[in-house]
């Protein structure tokens, strides 16, 4: 980034880091802080469809052209990086590490007013953490990519509170005792203010609301009153909360709320693809990125909560390094029926795999192999079609952000939607 002159410290950043609704929660952010009138970057991963979708400017999937341009721009830095790096023993820069420059370059050549970036994985060591935020933002942490961040909650807090930096203001959603501990830790020993989901803001009310649900939410500077938010879930409404919480940090230290049709504004044009979406209404076909447990869990929460389905079809794909036990654990409550299938990844894991591990959770219900996805999802809405009740049986797939993808770009073809290109690159991986 020093070769490239530091774009990261040509504006404002707000970084998210967790284990699980950091995309939501940054792009939520994101939303208020743009309804506000700033210009504003998104860098998120991984993508559902496009690759583009990682780096957003005001909103939108950054242009063809202007990626293209970036890329000519920074290409003879990255090349010189990698060659002095190979020539020392070492590797190139990773897939995820490009894109980061990208995303920084891009926002500086824009000019964006404040940048909201996701962490890629853990936050000590990721390379979007180049950047010093002024705003560090701390999603729920749980059990998730062990073999490189630890294998216990303690470890895996200690990574990601790595994005608290002295000069920042942190804020952090519910955690466990020990996530918690680590969190108030680190932000006391750099002397850092510490803003806690249920102390200092949180959730006062929610309501299920077609397409959403309508919050009321304790805000650092007031309460903010029937606030839409167009995704499902108690945990949902606390990533509102959250991101709420961080909006009011950057926008200053005040004591007066914001404008509150401005935050209803911001939080109801939030993207919320990918989180419990319906691509399809006969019947219902809902796709979620719920790839460990304690998604999964909030995943089922959210179901049971906010639909009424008589019969729900899941169709379900895992990368092979996730815990299939835990996810299948968490879902088994709210599916009638199970279709495993096989995501399109080198990592994915075998459906014939995935349903050996299903027979432990869904004894007397069906479990079915199908490995192509569009015959899982065929099979799924045939079963659901089958019942004649429209609204009465559904489909949810989840289990894979590349399933996800797959499944929305399956759908995008059906449905001849313009505004839904095929990927630029097929790699998901953060």
């Amino acid at each position: 980034m020093e070769l490239l002159g530091d774009p990261q410290r040509a504006y404002p950043v707000i970084q998210v880091a967790g284990t699980n609704g950091k995309t939501s929660t940054a792009r939520m952010i994101e939303s208020v802080l743009r309804a506000y009138g700033l210009r504003t970057g998104l860098f998120t991963s991984p993508h559902l469809v496009d690759a583009r979708e990682r780096i957003r400017l005001d909103g939108e999937p950054v242009t063809a052209e202007r990626l293209v341009d970036t890329w000519n721009d920074i290409e003879p830095y990255v090349r010189l990086v990698d060659k002095n790096s190979t020539d020392a023993g070492g590797v190139p820069l990773s897939y995820f590490e490009v894109f980061t420059s990208l995303a920084y370059a891009a926002f500086a050549d824009a000019p964006v007013d404040v940048a909201v970036i996701e962490v890629g994985m853990g936050g000590t060591w990721d390379a979007t953490s180049v950047a010093a935020a002024s705003v560090a933002v701390i999603t729920p942490i749980g059990m998730d990519h062990a073999e490189y961040l630890g294998d216990s909650i303690e470890q895996i807090a200690g990574e990601k509170a790595g994005i608290i930096a002295p000069g920042c203001t942190a804020v952090t959603s519910c955690q466990t005792d020990d996530a918690r501990s680590v969190v108030v830790t680190r932000s006391s020993e750099l002397d850092v203010p510490l803003k806690i989901e249920t102390e200092d803001f949180g959730l006062l009310s929610r309501d299920v609301a077609v397409g959403g649900q309508l919050v009321s939410m304790r805000g650092l500077r007031g309460d903010y009153d029937e606030v839409f938010v167009p995704f499902f879930g108690e945990h949902q409404a606390s990533n509102a909360c959250l991101a709420l919480a961080a909006v009011e940090a950057f926008l200053g230290s005040g004591d007066e709320a914001l404008d509150v049709d401005i935050v209803r504004e911001g939080f109801a044009s939030a993207d919320s693809s990918g989180r419990l979406h319906a691509v399809r209404l006969d019947p219902t076909v809902l796709v979620d990125s719920a790839h460990n447990p304690h998604g999964a869990r909030a995943l089922a929460a959210a179901i049971h909560d906010s639909f009424t389905f008589d019969r729900l079809i899941g169709v379900v794909g895992l990368l092979s390094d996730k815990d299939a036990h835990g996810v299948l654990e968490a879902l088994e409550p709210v599916l009638d029926e199970l279709i495993v299938t096989t995501p399109g990844s080198p990592r994915a894991l075998p459906a014939d795999d995935l349903a050996a591990v299903a027979e432990n959770y869904f004894s007397g219900k069906d479990v079915v192999v199908e490995d192509e996805l569009l015959d899982a999802v065929d099979r799924a809405m045939g079963i659901a079609d089958a019942d004649g009740d429209v609204g009465g049986s559904g489909v949810l797939v989840t289990g894979s952000v590349v399933l996800v993808g797959d499944v929305l770009r399956l759908f995008a073809r059906e449905m001849r939607r313009p505004d839904m290109p095929d990927a630029a690159d097929d790699d998901r991986m953060a």
